[in-house]
């Protein structure tokens, strides 16, 4: 009877050391959901935890990789989502590690590094991880059409008519030369649209960004071509997620 009893507590202590083990293990590469308080890492979501510092985890998508099917194909957000984004965030996270960054959130990293040469690479990573998750948020497959009461009185009062807004969001998406991004932006009392290029956000400029439109070549070039207007031009009216800017402006939050 004893050497059953020792054969279990040795079986047993082997089962413990292996579960913690994996669990450990599967946490470190993000596979594991946990939830945990401000300044842990948290559950992979949609959105970021303002709290969140390092090692950074890749959220889930809001929705199916092939939610825009046929405008944005399953395999464009497939190698977006799953090799940009996901390449950025571990760039990021071997970049930080060692460094003071270890204890910042992903908004402090962008804000402290911004405009300095010799931190450009986790800058870069940094806003290009914020920046993609906040697309990711920025489009719906039922999105388009009139936004929220509140957005639009606030869109009206800044731009004179919704589809004014509309314009001028794709005008700038098209007119960013090269890589870069479209925003819709609070700026102090007034709602307005910039372009930033390559990683350059909004926030750095003190600005609360809304919503925002990819157009780095990765995010359309296997279904559009050369053809950014034809992207732009089917993301504002069937994608764009009136309620995700709303919330933003709601809330005076950045979303992520």
């Amino acid at each position: 009877m004893k050497i059953f009893n020792k054969e279990i507590i040795g079986f047993a202590s082997s089962a413990c050391i292996l579960l913690i083990f994996g669990l450990a293990h599967a946490q470190a590469a993000g596979d594991v959901s946990v939830k945990n308080g401000p300044g842990k890492r948290g559950e992979a979501d949609t959105i970021y935890d303002a709290a969140r510092v390092w090692p950074y985890v890749l959220p889930d998508l809001p929705y199916a990789q092939d939610a825009f099917e046929p405008v944005i194909s399953a395999e464009t957000v497939s190698f977006h989502y799953g090799k940009h984004h996901k390449g950025y965030l571990d760039n990021l996270n071997r970049l930080v590690d060692g460094t003071e960054f270890t204890v910042s959130t992903l908004e402090d990293i962008i804000t402290g590094t911004a405009g300095k040469d010799d931190m450009s690479a986790i800058f870069n990573n940094a806003s290009q991880v914020w920046n993609h998750t906040f697309f990711w948020n920025s489009l719906t497959p039922d999105g388009g059409g009139e936004p929220p009461a509140d957005l639009k009185i606030n869109i009206e009062k800044s731009f004179g008519t919704v589809d004014a807004c509309k314009k001028e969001l794709a005008s700038a998406a098209l007119s960013q030369f090269g890589s870069g991004w479209a925003w819709l932006v609070q700026d102090g009392e007034k709602l307005k649209v910039v372009k930033t290029g390559n990683a350059e956000t909004p926030l750095t400029g003190g600005m609360t960004p809304l919503l925002t439109i990819d157009v780095w070549e990765h995010a359309y070039y296997l279904d559009h071509q050369n053809r950014r207007a034809e992207y732009v031009d089917a993301v504002i009216e069937n994608f764009i997620n009136w309620e995700f800017a709303a919330d933003n402006l709601k809330k005076g939050r950045r979303g992520i």
